[in-house]
């Protein structure tokens, strides 16, 4: 699951660096927040609904 995360996240960030009509400094910025945040999580629910979350936001490729 750590790999799985670690994934999610580069991709994310390498997702960012394509956007066009963004701007690519904030969206890293919240990226980084989001985990940051999420870091201490211990229910595997919140994990996992968190981690499923990233995983959709990348296959529908649209900020929020």
């Amino acid at each position: 699951m750590k790999s799985g995360v670690l994934k999610l996240y580069k991709d994310l960030l390498r997702y960012g660096e394509n956007l066009k009509y963004t701007d690519k400094t904030y969206f890293r910025r919240r990226i980084r927040q989001s985990f940051k945040k999420n870091k201490d999580l211990v229910d595997q629910t919140e994990i996992n609904f968190q981690f499923q979350k990233g995983q959709k936001f990348l296959e529908n490729q649209r900020v929020v």
